[in-house]
């Protein structure tokens, strides 16, 4: 127990400072196999009990790795601990590393895809706080009682994160926050057609992906867009600050990823246009900045 204290305790202080540049939320990433690694619903609970208006979220979690009858257990407790303040991340998997070393087998994107899809009904069904009961290929719930019942409702928000079109189709039906991420290396190796869905147009059409999906069932509107940017480069009056969020940047050269809208260089009034330019042109609300908060904390600042 002594060797985890300091980070810890450094981790509480960290997402104080976040809460006090005025952040809207921290994420939480979930990955296997890269040394020290924190279990992402522990450090949601430290970054609740440590704050008092900073929003928590998976970014995402690999929903193979959670069951959904406990995982809405672990969420609806979070949320009442954290009085409202869950954002529920979740994907389809899709680094087989992760899976490896957990010896958990990685099954074709249509089987893993298929799962989430399960998980969320699940979900859905037992945030409802009533007798649930569900039979599905990969998951069976017999007469449960979705207990504790959540603050946030009908359920805390929802987030699916994905590049593929079956994966932003399902968040435009389902989610509440869509993440719309490249293509994963694992699927595509051409850098010329990685760049195309990193561009401008490739946003677009990833984003009327998702509101057509949404529009079968609901207003599409209702529907927030997120990305992660690519690579953070902000000039400011201490020297430029630093930061890739993304190793497509090594991948594809700066040259390719510069043209990218989710490729945020410059200093803080060109930052501020581009991020604004990219709400106005893609409908994208929300952004993931990196992990340097300092570094861009004019930026949040200005648009918050």
């Amino acid at each position: 127990m002594p060797r985890l204290r300091q980070p810890i305790e450094q981790w509480r202080d960290r997402v104080r400072q976040i809460e006090d540049l005025g952040y809207h939320s921290v994420a939480i990433a979930d990955h296997l196999g890269d040394g020290w690694s924190m279990d992402p619903l522990t450090m949601m609970t430290i970054a609740a009990e440590a704050t008092t208006t900073l929003r928590v979220s998976t970014s995402v979690l690999c929903n193979d790795f959670y069951h959904p009858f406990f995982l809405h257990r672990s969420i609806s407790n979070l949320d009442i601990i954290s009085e409202g303040r869950v954002t529920l991340g979740l994907g389809a998997g899709w680094r087989p590393r992760d899976y490896a070393v957990c010896g958990v087998p990685f099954d074709p994107p249509t089987n893993r895809v298929n799962r989430l899809e399960e998980s969320i009904a699940v979900l859905k069904g037992l945030f409802a706080g009533e007798r649930f009961s569900f039979e599905g290929e990969h998951f069976s719930i017999g007469d449960a009682l979705g207990a504790p019942r959540p603050v946030q409702t009908p359920h805390p928000p929802i987030m699916v994160g994905g590049g593929g079109r079956r994966m932003l189709q399902l968040g435009g039906r389902e989610a509440d926050i869509v993440g719309i991420n490249p293509p994963r290396l694992t699927e595509y190796s051409d850098p010329a057609r990685m760049a195309r869905e990193l561009s401008a147009e490739g946003l677009r059409d990833k984003a009327a992906i998702v509101r057509a999906a949404a529009a079968e069932r609901r207003d599409p509107d209702e529907v927030v867009l997120q990305a992660n940017l690519l690579d953070v480069r902000v000039n400011g009056a201490t020297g430029t600050v630093s930061h890739s969020t993304s190793g497509l940047v090594d991948w594809l050269g700066e040259a390719a990823v510069e043209q990218s809208p989710l490729v945020l260089h410059g200093d803080v009034e060109r930052c501020i246009d581009a991020l604004l330019e990219l709400r106005e042109t893609v409908g994208i609300t929300q952004v993931h900045l990196g992990n340097d908060a300092h570094g861009v904390a004019e930026i949040v600042k200005r648009l918050s």
